[in-house]
């Protein structure tokens, strides 16, 4: 494939992707983003592998590059995932001042 050819791919999954990705509704953020987290983490084993076979400084600085944005992907992934679950929690009810005061009167 040509250079030409392998760049006009990249930008059409990059518009495919960003179209896909905007229209996806809020309920569906969650299951979505473990998904992604999978993904790149077969992308990042396959960076560390590559690694072995990588011959050139400009190799090496490439892997190290996917490497790093693949890792802070996961790990970003993961504190949205964990914060969009938070969000789901029941909150421990904390009696008021006044709740109080009354039962305080109830008992006497």
């Amino acid at each position: 494939m040509s250079t030409i050819t392998e760049i006009a791919i990249l930008v059409l999954a990059a518009f495919v992707g960003f179209e896909v990705i905007s229209k996806v509704p809020n309920t569906l953020h969650t299951p979505l983003m473990s998904g992604t987290n999978a993904i790149h983490g077969i992308v990042l084993l396959g960076g560390l592998l590559l690694m072995h076979e990588a011959h050139g400084v400009l190799e090496h600085a490439l892997l190290v590059i996917a490497i790093a944005f693949g890792t802070i992907n996961i790990v970003g992934g993961f504190l949205v995932t964990d914060r969009m679950l938070g969000m789901f929690k029941r909150k421990p009810e904390v009696p008021s001042e006044e709740a109080g005061g009354e039962r305080e009167i109830e008992r006497q």
